[in-house]
């Protein structure tokens, strides 16, 4: 079994928007188990709020007994794990420890690729885990930001991913309404989707 993890020390930067969406992506050929780690249980309210099978299940779990008994389990093909906005925590160190691959949102902002930078020092570049950082809630008017902030990262030697994350209102929609973005229907669906797709 593979575990994905969504990662980044401040909150607010996509992540759940990240895991929910990755979850139902990978379902759609993989037995998923998208795995609720922050005490706000944003993905646990997105999930809750579906009216139709989301395509996943879903647990929120913030033991670290229990998050190892899940990655010792052979039940799912793939765990992908929100995380909790704190760079102390020991969910969050459990999570980096346990996880196969990281994937770190973060908006293009100077103060987001900060958070984001220290997060890297901090908890991943020790656990030496493989990871990617994914630039969320890129304006699409200011698509240089995105680019100056890839530019930067790879600089500093901190892989990053060619695609990045439109800010689309889809993806709010799709939240408040319990869908996916694969399964919501409205305006810009189809460009959201094929982001998360790709």
């Amino acid at each position: 079994m593979q575990i994905l993890a969504v990662a980044n020390g401040k909150g607010g930067v996509g992540k759940t928007t990240t895991s929910v969406n990755l979850a139902a992506t990978f379902a759609e050929t993989r037995r998923v188990l998208l795995v609720d780690t922050d005490p706000q249980s944003s993905s646990r309210w997105w999930v809750s709020r579906s009216e139709q099978d989301i395509g996943f299940d879903l647990i929120a779990v913030t033991d670290r007994k229990r998050l190892e008994q899940l990655a010792a389990s052979n039940e799912y093909d793939l765990l992908v794990i929100d995380t909790p906005p704190n760079l102390g925590s020991q969910t969050l160190t459990t999570v980096v420890e346990l996880a196969n691959y990281l994937l770190l949102p973060t908006p293009p902002a100077p103060m987001d690729l900060a958070a984001l930078i220290e997060t890297v020092k901090v908890s991943v570049l020790p656990a030496a885990v493989a990871h990617r950082v994914l630039l969320t809630r890129v304006d699409p008017r200011s698509l240089g930001e995105a680019l100056e902030a890839q530019n930067t990262l790879m600089a500093l030697g901190i892989p990053a991913c060619h695609a990045f994350i439109r800010a689309y209102k889809a993806h709010e929609r799709a939240a408040l309404e319990g869908k996916s973005i694969l399964q919501w229907r409205g305006k810009n669906a189809k460009e959201a989707a094929q982001i998360i797709v790709e």
